[in-house]
């Protein structure tokens, strides 16, 4: 591995929080910037590939050309695509879009700081770096370096095509090959922004959660990173449990490019960005998940279900940090089981269930309308984020030697009245003011839980574990085994409790074939 030493011109290293810097890589100069007088350091929209543009659309990601000019690295770069319109990104849209942002700490000493590399969520359909809930300056302050970055999106970034397939690439996976192609740009250049290279952390939400667990499944990431966080995420499983079969994904890309009238990759190339976003419609609320470009199993970089690769302990062995929301279906609930009358519930579970249908109503009971409205919400977050999560801590930590760590976040306040999916980013990045949505302010307490919360995280990518010795105030995580009082609940007060609806994931999970589920609920039930 090739590391370029650190050089810092126009500003001696103490008062580098307090004037522009600049740094030298490999490829060139970057202009920093500092960030409000708080001793760090941000560099932002730093490519790390070359643009994915005209014949590299569809390619694996490839490196960036060296500049001569010093690169300004005070604004973010563009967003990549958006296949979901109502989510606009928050800097304009361009296919060249394959950037990332350092915030670091680490310019005024000479440390080799730990790393965490942030990926954000969306269902592969949206999001960008550029999020302010995603700034790193708050988190950095706590003695680490913080890394965003883009990836592709969307059928820009999950098109799979027998075309493709012919010319050597092995398609569908496009935005995942973004995600280890940045990683890989963090071990070859972060010690220049004084991070540790052999002390990386992958961390992401959602789909970010699924990329991680994805990673940890694939061949492509050895010895990348030392250690994964995945908030409310692991397999990247739809409803019905399952990634498309790299068959499926070719069937959905050939249907795909002959809506758009296309009979080569090169007609498809031939088209604007904009053509192929915009022929490529989602939506959050109504799509459940099957029509989406998203990742698939593709031979390659996700070489078979990741829950198998999961359980037979050959994902890479480091310590993991995970858990899931009380109110994960809060997003969900357009998806729900059917259920407007008790009757249509028990109705739907049976043709979904079969002869399990008595177990699943003991776990998910619907004999008033007031159970059958809780059960239906509990069941879609279980079937979308809660019981993949759960299953990939539980095969992890049976498998591996490595510690493995779990949380259930069920914090609630004013500032925050639902525990629901994605509720606890804006508290582990510190940014409860500048990027909530909320129209309360945060209270003491909620700025006190974040600040716990902070600390968990950084301690995990500092050592592996989110207990500091040096401070016994601060409640104990237990390591997840299986047995006991082994999660930790994130809630109005910290404390250790027993797994959270181990009985409800377990059922679920029995339900698999070679870690895939049979059927969805589509295939044959409506709420009429």
């Amino acid at each position: 591995m090739k590391v370029f030493p650190c050089l810092i011109t126009l500003t001696s290293i103490a008062a580098a929080a307090s004037i522009d810097s600049i740094l030298s890589i490999a490829i060139g100069e970057l202009q920093g910037r500092p960030r409000d007088g708080a001793g760090i350091l941000s560099f932002l929209g730093i490519p790390f590939a070359a643009p994915p543009v005209g014949d590299l659309r569809w390619r694996s990601p490839q490196p960036v050309p060296k500049w001569n000019k010093t690169l300004d690295a005070t604004q973010y770069g563009a967003s990549c695509y958006s296949a979901a319109a109502e989510y606009p990104p928050p800097t304009p849209a361009r296919e060249d879009c394959l950037s990332l942002n350092v915030w670091t700490p680490a310019l005024n000493s000479n440390e080799k700081l730990p790393v965490m590399i942030w990926i954000y969520g969306g269902g592969f359909q949206f999001g960008s770096s550029a999020m302010p809930n995603y700034d790193g300056t708050a988190l950095s302050e706590m003695g680490v370096v913080v890394v965003t970055f883009n990836y592709r999106l969307g059928a820009l970034g999950f098109l799979a095509l027998h075309d493709l397939d012919k010319e050597g690439n092995f398609s569908g996976n496009y935005g995942l090959q973004d995600q280890i192609a940045a990683i890989k740009w963090v071990k070859e250049n972060i010690a220049v922004f004084g991070g540790d290279p052999e002390n990386l952390t992958i961390w992401g939400e959602s789909a970010g959660a699924h990329s991680v667990g994805l990673l940890m499944a694939s061949p492509l990431t050895q010895g990348l990173f030392q250690k994964a966080i995945m908030e409310s995420g692991a397999y990247w499983d739809s409803e019905h449990g399952s990634l498309e079969t790299f068959e499926q994904a070719r069937a959905k890309g050939s249907a795909f490019a002959a809506k758009l009238g296309a009979r080569s990759i090169s007609d498809l190339r031939e088209l604007s960005a904009e053509e192929i976003d915009n022929a490529g419609p989602w939506n959050f609320s109504t799509d459940p998940g099957l029509t989406a470009f998203a990742p698939n199993i593709d031979k390659y970089v996700v070489p078979t279900e990741p829950a198998e690769t999961f359980q037979s302990a050959k994902t890479q062995q480091v310590p993991l940090l995970a858990g899931f929301n009380k109110g994960e279906a809060v997003p969900f609930l357009s998806r729900a089981l059917p259920h407007s009358t008790p009757e249509i519930y028990v109705q739907s579970a049976s043709i979904l269930f079969g002869s399990k249908t008595s177990r699943f109503l003991e776990l998910y009971p619907g004999d008033t309308q007031s159970l059958a409205n809780e059960s239906a919400e509990a069941l879609i977050g279980d079937l979308v984020i809660s019981a993949q999560t759960f299953d990939a801590i539980d095969k992890q930590a049976l498998a591996s030697a490595q510690p493995v760590f779990a949380y259930y976040y069920t914090y609630t306040s004013p500032y925050s009245p639902v525990a629901a999916h994605s509720a606890e980013v804006n508290f582990v990045f510190g940014n409860l003011e500048s990027a909530s949505g909320s129209s309360r302010s945060p209270s003491p307490a909620d700025v006190a839980l974040s600040r716990q919360m902070m600390t968990y995280w950084t301690n995990f990518a500092k050592t592996g574990d989110p207990n500091d010795a040096s401070n016994t105030d601060r409640t104990h995580w237990p390591r997840y085994t299986g047995e006991g009082a082994d999660f930790l609940e994130l809630g109005t007060n910290i404390s250790a409790i027993i797994s959270p609806s181990k009985e409800r994931y377990q059922f679920l999970a029995s339900l698999r074939r070679h870690g895939r589920f049979p059927v969805t609920w589509r295939d044959g039930c409506k709420d009429n």
